[in-house]
């Protein structure tokens, strides 16, 4: 079964205290490459988080997010007190010194110093916590079925092309026999006009000529072609991930396509091999996006 790399997920977690919306997207990429957007409080839970994803989704380029509407309510400003203390006491010391008075703007100043305010954080409840990975789960849950739902269609199309290529190469066959016979003919006409008619040794020439066609026999590339074919459809097949070994396919496949090309020495069946290759860059830029 293929799935595609491209997929969406969304989930919105509720607590008493805050709305919380979880999402996930994906794009294709040659290996996992996360990044996460966490408020404050999630971020000592960003391991666990990461490995729920990795473990379920195998490669792509994912971004995750979590959002809370109700963040700032959990995060209280106080007044450093003994800090203030501190700053007012040395400021006092400096003025007895430089016999100065102090007036109440002092405090103005102090509150612009470092230190002077602080966040008290408070913890996640644990409670919380199991609301949001649970939440965190059904999106990527999600994200996995939008996945699927596209690798059907990315099926549908492969087997289109692939079958396409198979058509093709049903259709050398025909040419087949008429290839040898041109052959036949254009090396006989350039030898007669090269050396005479009478001049021509038939034995020979018959000997040259089946060595001449061993070159260009295309035979052994018709049938890994089909061999190629038939296990990229079987591999379509089989669990995900299995994207890298259909690329892989893919190369030898367009390996068989260009030696039969560069053999063929007629025109119809180049035709056909520019078609072939046509499929084939359709099924190549379908496998970028296979997981």
């Amino acid at each position: 079964m293929i799935k595609s790399m491209t997929g969406y997920g969304k989930a919105i977690a509720e607590t008493p205290q805050k709305k919380i919306t979880i999402e996930i997207k994906s794009l294709n990429s040659k290996q996992l490459d996360l990044n996460t957007k966490l408020p404050w409080l999630y971020k000592e839970k960003e391991p666990e988080i990461r490995n729920l994803i990795s473990q379920r989704l195998d490669r792509g380029k994912i971004d995750f997010s979590i959002f809370c509407d109700m963040l700032d309510d959990e995060v209280v400003t106080v007044i450093n007190k003994t800090a203030v203390r501190n700053y007012y006491n040395q400021f006092r010391e400096i003025a007895s010194d430089l016999k100065i008075d102090l007036d109440d703007q002092i405090f103005t100043a102090i509150m612009k110093l470092p230190d002077t305010l602080k966040t008290e954080k408070q913890e996640m409840p644990e409670a919380e916590w199991e609301v949001v990975r649970k939440q965190i789960i059904e999106s990527i849950t999600m994200l996995d079925l939008y996945r699927i739902e596209e690798g059907n269609s990315i099926t549908a199309d492969l087997k289109k092309c692939i079958g396409k290529i198979l058509s093709f190469l049903e259709t050398i066959e025909t040419f087949e026999a008429g290839r040898v016979s041109k052959v036949r003919e254009k090396l006989n006409t350039l030898l007669e006009e090269s050396v005479g008619k009478e001049n021509v040794d038939k034995n020979r020439f018959e000997q040259e000529l089946i060595f001449y066609l061993e070159k260009y026999d295309i035979n052994e590339e018709k049938v890994r072609l089909k061999t190629h074919c038939d296990y990229f459809i079987e591999t379509m097949n089989t669990d995900a991930p299995n994207g890298k070994i259909l690329n892989f396919i893919t190369q030898e496949i367009g390996r068989e396509i260009n030696t039969i090309g560069s053999k063929a020495n007629d025109a119809s069946i180049q035709k056909l091999v520019v078609m072939m290759k046509d499929e084939l860059e359709k099924i190549k830029e379908q496998s970028l996006n296979v997981l």
